[in-house]
């Protein structure tokens, strides 16, 4: 039982750290295509940008899930 307990705590663990890796490549996917810069309208560009803020102090805070959603907003703006 110990034994099983155990493993779904590291489980528990490991997903976790698979979710903070995560953002920190789409914040990267949306600096390059905001680099290259695409042709949209200033207020979808500020959205863009307010929404990959967001998502990295989100990240930074812990809050991987909700940082994942602010960035998958903002990738989907700028088709990627």
């Amino acid at each position: 039982m110990k034994m099983r307990l155990l493993m779904v705590a590291l489980a528990a663990v490991m997903s976790t750290s698979a979710w903070a890796r995560h953002c920190p490549k789409d914040m990267k996917a949306i600096d390059a295509a905001l680099a290259e810069h695409p042709q949209m309208s200033t207020a979808d560009m500020d959205e863009i940008k307010k929404l990959r803020a967001e998502g990295e102090a989100l990240h930074k805070a812990g809050k991987h899930p909700e940082s994942e959603a602010a960035l998958a907003k903002a990738m989907k703006m700028l088709g990627i």
